[in-house]
């Protein structure tokens, strides 16, 4: 991440979870010593931005190491959270970088309903071409008029080429044909929607199998990346999610969408605790800017209300 103007959109848009760990460290700390009340207190203030209860247990018995009965500042605490969260986000922070070797690399984009793939996907693409690659989208949401609309917009945008199918089309197949196409036009990358699934149904994880078996048939690799588009609004449910969508695909990373809508941006933190897959991007707003790679120092001290 670079540039004053995506920082600032960063620290808007962690504005409200970065307001609820403020306040209550500033409440916790009040002028006293770090005592187990104070240290309680301070774990249930992380616990609320659903940094998690193993995390918030952790990080808080790491300051108690460092600062345990000793006179200590909110700013003190709050540089100590926001190394310890760097830490704990650094390995996963890791951009989407496309194999060179794979042409194209085949992306393939899961998640639930209305967790924001489609729009990720033109986020993606607009990233990539931007930095001069040749991308391909596949409409694979083939249940969503909408979602296929939505995705020839972003095409004309980015200038990426869609391949589209009727509403009902068989999304395995249209996940087929798009491989063939970007093969044979030498695309860096393929980016596949696909419909929002409810992680315990069944059927809509069968289908999700099915593209991959497919487009198996043409490249064994492929897909090259399966990236689990989380919302952050849903706060602890992304563990279900995430836990979920890896019993049926080989989920490769994560992108974090609609932080900007919600106090629960914490649950990164959570998340890479638990599952260590990378965090390929967030987003942060609408806007076609609003998703970036994940950077976890600018996110850490965001999120502590501190300085970049």
């Amino acid at each position: 991440m670079s540039g004053g103007g995506w920082l600032s959109r960063l620290k808007d848009g962690l504005s409200r979870t970065t307001s609820r760990l403020t306040d209550g460290i500033t409440q916790a700390i009040s002028g006293r010593k770090l005592d187990d009340a104070t240290l309680e207190a301070l774990e249930e203030t992380l616990i609320t931005a659903d940094i998690g209860v193993a995390t918030a247990a952790k990080l808080t018995q790491t300051l108690a190491a460092e600062k345990f009965d000793k006179e200590v500042t909110d700013e003190e605490v709050r540089e100590s959270l926001a190394a310890q969260i760097t830490e704990i986000l650094e390995p996963v922070a890791r951009p989407l970088s496309p194999d060179p070797a794979k042409k194209p690399h085949v992306v393939l984009v899961a998640g639930v309903n209305g967790s924001g793939k489609t729009t990720t996907i033109g986020k993606l693409a607009k990233l990539f071409t931007g930095e001069g690659k040749s991308v391909m989208l596949a409409a694979g949401d083939t249940f969503r008029a909408a979602a296929i609309d939505q995705l020839k917009i972003w095409g004309e945008r980015t200038g990426a080429p869609v391949i589209a199918r009727e509403t009902g089309a068989d999304a395995a197949g249209l996940a087929f044909d798009a491989l063939e196409a970007a093969q044979k036009e030498n695309a860096d990358l393929l980016l596949i929607d696909t419909a929002g699934r409810l992680q315990n149904r069944e059927d809509l994880m069968a289908e999700l199998q099915k593209i991959i078996r497919v487009i198996r048939k043409i490249d064994e690799t492929a897909p090259h990346s399966c990236l689990l588009v989380l919302d952050a609004t849903v706060g602890q449910n992304a563990h279900s999610q995430v836990e979920n969508f890896k019993a049926m695909t080989e989920v490769s990373g994560l992108v974090m969408t609609k932080l900007d809508g919600t106090a629960r941006g914490g649950v990164i933190v959570a998340l890479a605790e638990k599952f260590g897959l990378p965090v390929h991007a967030i987003g942060v707003g609408e806007g076609e800017d609003d998703l970036r790679p994940f950077d976890a120092r600018d996110f850490a001290r965001n999120l502590m209300g501190l300085p970049g």
